[in-house]
This record gives C-alpha cells, structure tokens and sequence, in this order.
C-alpha cells in the first residue's frame, strides 16, 4: 500500500476494449499506489525513438485481444525504454501457437503432438501420422473460435475446405493436434513467478469445446505439484508476467496446450475466490518499485 501523500504511479492500460477484467484492473489500483487508465491500442502511433505517447507512464499493461497489435506494441515501447507486461518476447510467442509449443518443447515443457498444416498437402500427411479424433486449429487466434473437432476421416478434407476457401492469408495457417482432455481442460492464472488460482473448465451441452469465453463450467482445482512444475518451467522459458497457462490431462500428465498473454480471469476468480486484481496490481507495484 502507499500513504496518501506519496504520487501514484501512472500505468497504461493497452486494450482494444473495456471488458469485466478491465474494469477490475482499474478500480483495484488505487489501494497499491497505482493509477491505471485505459489506453486504446489503436490510438499510440509508436515508431518514433522518443515514443512520447508511452514515455508518460511508468509501465504499460497489455491487454490487447489482437493477434498481433500486442506484440508490436510491446516492441516498440521497450525501445523507448518503458517497463512492459508482458515482454515483447513473451507476447510474441504467446501470439502464435506454433511459436509457443515449440519454445516450450525446445525448454522442456510437455506441450501435446502437433504438426503444422499451411497447405492442404501438409493437412493430409497430418491424417496420415496422427490419429482421430482430431483438432484442427488456427496458429493465431483464441477464445476458441474456428477450433474444430475431425471425428471422421471421410470428412476431414471438406473440414479443409474453409480453410482453403474462406480463410485469408495468416488464416490458413493451422495446427493438426490429437484430442485430448476429454472435454476439460485447466487454466491456471499466473502473476510474476506465481500460481494465483486454477480452475478446471468442462464443455457442456452441445459443444466439444472447453473454453471458459464460452460460458463452460468450471470448478476450482488444487494447487498440484506437477502442474506448479509445468507454471515453472513456462515461467522460466517465457519470464515473469501475467499468463492463463491452458493444460490438458493426459495419461502422461498434463501437457500445455496454450499460454495467454492478456488473459481473461474473471471464470478463474470466480471459481477460486482469488482476487486476481489484487495479484495483479500488487505485481505492478512491484515491478515500478
């Protein structure tokens, strides 16, 4: 906490929108000596060497839901020498999910088999090597949009498809993965080297996908000792920060299936009781101590 008399310190808030999380980020400041405003991601015009626009804060909190304005503009804020959460190396792995696995794999990280599919010819050998059911998934996206589950092979290719047709450029970039988890997966709030809160989301009704922006259910989980393991090692390759580490069960333990780099907390803290906000802000002052 800080005493009354003492100036806060100025905390940019980078988002494309005000969400719950957002809202709570801001009103949670004030009690750990911060002041925190939101900064539109598209309003910082970056590139000059002095980036007056970001040099007025003493650190930028990314919060970006863009599959690339994040990155970018951790980049160039770093250049003009201002503290940034998450780092630009840990966002711009975060921001592709073929980057991602294979940072973690090369460090050690269990991560689930994949293989990456940029034409139709590399999604067929993919059937070829893997078996079904599996996942076809975009390298950029999140919050569980155009992930879809292949239960059969004889429909497979026109699954394909839209890849082909509808998608654009980065689009058609995918990753071909095993299904796993059986309908849940773990998601794990972390702040600095620390594992906040963690929660089990289950899929419901008619939809495979267990994804807590789609409104599952989700229950809160001990504080394992393998997954504490899994934290530290995604930790240790990716720097201390705010992530929503994601991890499926397997019969060989958890793998990490993704990290989030603005992660959405608010299931989490829900399911928990842990006042992530709290966790948050406390890191910021922190880290402008």
């Amino acid at each position: 906490m800080t005493g009354d008399s003492e100036m806060p310190r100025n905390v940019a808030l980078v988002a494309d929108r005000i969400s719950w999380e957002e809202r709570e980020l801001i009103k949670a400041a004030p009690d750990f000596g911060l002041h925190i405003e939101w900064v539109n991601d598209e309003s910082l015009c970056l590139g000059h060497p002095d980036a007056p626009s970001v040099r007025d804060y003493d650190a930028l909190l990314l919060r970006s839901r863009s599959y690339t304005r994040g990155g970018l503009i951790a980049t160039l804020a770093e250049a003009a020498g201002v503290p940034v959460l998450n780092s630009a190396r840990a966002v711009h792995a975060c921001e592709n999910k073929a980057v991602l696995r294979t940072v973690l794999r090369t460090a050690g990280v269990p991560v689930p088999e994949f293989r990456l599919a940029l034409s139709r010819k590399d999604f067929t050998k993919a059937l070829e090597e893997l078996e079904l059911p599996l996942v076809l998934k975009p390298v950029y996206g999140g919050m569980g949009k155009r992930v879809t589950l292949i239960r059969h092979a004889d429909t497979a290719q026109s699954v394909y498809d839209y890849v082909e047709d509808l998608g654009h450029a980065f689009e058609q970039a995918c990753l071909v993965e095993p299904y796993l988890g059986g309908g849940t997966s773990v998601r794990c709030l972390v702040v600095g080297h620390e594992l906040v809160g963690a929660a089990e989301f289950a899929s419901g009704g008619t939809d495979w996908r267990n994804n807590a922006a789609l409104g599952n259910s989700s229950r809160a989980v001990a504080h394992d000792p393998d997954v504490l393991k899994i934290i530290d090692g995604v930790v240790g390759e990716l720097g201390a920060g705010i992530y929503g580490v994601d991890l499926f069960g397997t019969p060989d333990g958890y793998v990490v299936n993704e990290v989030n780099h603005a992660p959405g907390f608010r299931a989490v803290a829900s399911a928990t009781g842990a006042d992530i906000p709290s966790a948050v802000a406390r890191y910021l002052q922190e880290l402008n101590a």
